[in-house]
C-alpha cells in the first residue's frame, strides 16, 4: 500500500534489521531513557520441582546400551538450571535420579504435600518406572512438563498423557521446547503476582481476577487528570517530546504544544504506577479525552509497552490480561486493536491509535512510525508501520477461562486518509478463516511470531479453553 505522499510503506523485517539500531531493554522492566529501573518484575519466584527417571544400567531396551544416560542427565541439568536463572525461577532438583518405583512414588507424594508452581520430569528411559511415573504425575493436577528425549518414547507412550489437562509433553531433542514449558509455569505465577492499575469510574477497589489471579487495583480516572496537572513543561518532558519527533519519519498534524502534552501523560502514568505498586496500567481514556479533561495518552502507552510495561487502552481487562500473558510468555509487546473486516481481500484490519514500535521484543529493532493526531483530529498518536510478510499471532481473552487464538500474515498498512479510523491500521490475512467477519473477539492482540500452538499448550496446562477449538 502507499501513503498520502505516494510512497510505499512495504518494509520487510530484514530491512528493519539492517537499518535500525537494536534497543536494549530488560524483560519485565520499564526503563527510563537514562536506563534507570522503574518497575521490576517478577515480584516472586516461580518454583519448579525437577526429577530425572533413569535406569542404573542401560542394555538392549530403549534408549539402548549405547546411550549415555549419565551424560544426558548432566547436560540437561545444566540447561534446566541455566533456564531457571534466566527466567528468575527457583529450581528444586531431586539430588538423585528415580531408579525404582518406590523412589518415584515418594517424589510424587512430596509434590502433593508441598505443591510447587510446576513439575518437570525428565525421562531418560522408555521402560521400567519411566512412563508409569509420568502417567501418575499427569493425574496429580499439578502443571507438569514431561520431557522424553528421542529414544525415551514411542507414540503409544505419549498419546494419552499429552491429551490430559495440566500436562505439556515434549518428545524431542529440542530443549527450547522444555524452556518454553518452564516459561509457561513462570508466566502463570507472574500473572498471579501482577498488579494491574485500572483507572476507571469514581471509586477505589481491589480484587483478584478469577482463575488467573491477577490483582486489579481500580482507582478513579480523575486520579490521572489530577496527576497530569502536577506535571509541567520540564526539561525531561521536552526531551521526551523531542525524542519522539526525532525518531519519527515525519510529524504530520500535531503541534509542539500537543507533543509536550503527550509527553506529560507518560510521566503521569509512571508516577501513578510507582505510587500504586503497579506492574501494568489501563485507563478509561476516551471519556475524559472527549470531554477535553486530558489529552489522549497514546504516545505514553506506546512508550510503556516498548519499555516492557503493559499499558492497555480503554480499561479493557481482557486486552490487558492478554497483553500481560504475551509479555510473560514471549517477551513481546502486543497491539490492541479494533477489528475491521476487509471483505475484498478476506483479511482483518487491526486499527488503533496505540501500537508498540519494538515489535519483536527487548533487543529487537524499532519499527518506523509517523507522528499523527489521534483519530479524533486532536492530540497525538503514532502510525506504526508493520512489516509486510511478518507472521503474527492473534489472541484475546474472553474472560479468564477462554482465549481466542489465530495466526496470520501481515499484508500491508492502511493510511488515514484516505481511510477513516485509527492511525495505526495493520492488514492481516488470517489463516484458515473462510470469511473475515467470522473472526471472533474485539480488541484482539496482534503480536509478532508464530505462537498459536504455544498458546494452546498454555491453555491446556492452565485450564483455559482455546477458541476456536
Amino acid at each position: 500500500m502507499t501513503d498520502a505522499h505516494g510512497k510505499s510503506d512495504r518494509v520487510s523485517r530484514r530491512r528493519f534489521l539492517l537499518r535500525l539500531p537494536a534497543i536494549p531493554l530488560g524483560f519485565g522492566l520499564a526503563l527510563s531513557d537514562s536506563g534507570q529501573r522503574l518497575f521490576a518484575a517478577p515480584k516472586a519466584q516461580a518454583t519448579l520441582r525437577v526429577a530425572f527417571v533413569k535406569r542404573r544400567v542401560y542394555d538392549f531396551s530403549w534408549p539402548g546400551g549405547a546411550y549415555d544416560g549419565e551424560a544426558a542427565r548432566k547436560r540437561y541439568t545444566e540447561q534446566i538450571l541455566a533456564a531457571g536463572r534466566e527466567l528468575g525461577m527457583q529450581i528444586a532438583m531431586e539430588p538423585q535420579p528415580l531408579h525404582e518405583q518406590a523412589a518415584a512414588d515418594r517424589f510424587l507424594a512430596g509434590l502433593q504435600r508441598h505443591p510447587p508452581d510446576g513439575v518437570l520430569l525428565v525421562l531418560l528411559d522408555r521402560h521400567g518406572v519411566a512412563w508409569p511415573t509420568a502417567n501418575k504425575l499427569a493425574d496429580t493436577g499439578l502443571p507438569a512438563i514431561i520431557f522424553a528425549p528421542v529414544g525415551a518414547a514411542f507414540t503409544t507412550n505419549v498419546l494419552e498423557p499429552s491429551k490430559k489437562p495440566g500436562v505439556y509433553v515434549v518428545s524431542s531433542l529440542d530443549f527450547e521446547a522444555v524452556r518454553y514449558g518452564m516459561r509457561m509455569v513462570n508466566a502463570a505465577r507472574q500473572m498471579r503476582e501482577t498488579r494491574l492499575v485500572v483507572l476507571k469510574g469514581t471509586k477505589r477497589s481491589d480484587r483478584d481476577v478469577e482463575h488467573l489471579g491477577t490483582k486489579l487495583r481500580t482507582i478513579p480516572v480523575q486520579t490521572f487528570i489530577d496527576e497530569l496537572g502536577t506535571i509541567g513543561e520540564t526539561a525531561e518532558v521536552r526531551a521526551l517530546a523531542d525524542d519522539w519527533a526525532r525518531r519519527a519519519k515525519e510529524v504530520v498534524e500535531p503541534s509542539r504544544a500537543e507533543m509536550i502534552d503527550a509527553a506529560r501523560t507518560y510521566f503521569a502514568a509512571r508516577n501513578i504506577m510507582a505510587r500504586e505498586d503497579g506492574d501494568a496500567i489501563t485507563m478509561d481514556c476516551l471519556g475524559p479525552a472527549r470531554r477535553r479533561q486530558m489529552p489522549t495518552p497514546c504516545m505514553a502507552w506506546m512508550k510503556l509497552n516498548d519499555e516492557g510495561t503493559v499499558a492497555a487502552c480503554e480499561a479493557d481487562l481482557n486486552a490487558a490480561l492478554t497483553l500481560l500473558l504475551v509479555r510473560y510468555l514471549f517477551d513481546k509487546p502486543g497491539f490492541q486493536q479494533d477489528p475491521v473486516p476487509e471483505t475484498v481481500q478476506n483479511a482483518l484490519i487491526g486499527s488503533h491509535c496505540v501500537s508498540p514500535r519494538v515489535l519483536w521484543g527487548p533487543g529487537g529493532p524499532a519499527a518506523p512510525y509517523r507522528i499523527r493526531s489521534h483519530h479524533s483530529g486532536t492530540n497525538v498518536s503514532a502510525q506504526v508501520l508493520w512489516p509486510e510478510g511478518e507472521r503474527v499471532t492473534i489472541a484475546d481473552f474472553l474472560g479468564p477461562r477462554k482465549l481466542i487464538i489465530y495466526s496470520g500474515t501481515v499484508t500491508g498498512n492502511v493510511n488515514t486518509p484516505p481511510a477513516g479510523g485509527c492511525r495505526t491500521a495493520v492488514t492481516v490475512e488470517v489463516d484458515g478463516v473462510p470469511e473475515s467477519p467470522d473472526i471472533q473477539g474485539f480488541h484482539q492482540i496482534f503480536f509478532c511470531g508464530d505462537h498459536a500452538g504455544q498458546l494452546r499448550a498454555y491453555c491446556q496446562m492452565f485450564g483455559i479453553e482455546p477458541v476456536p477449538t
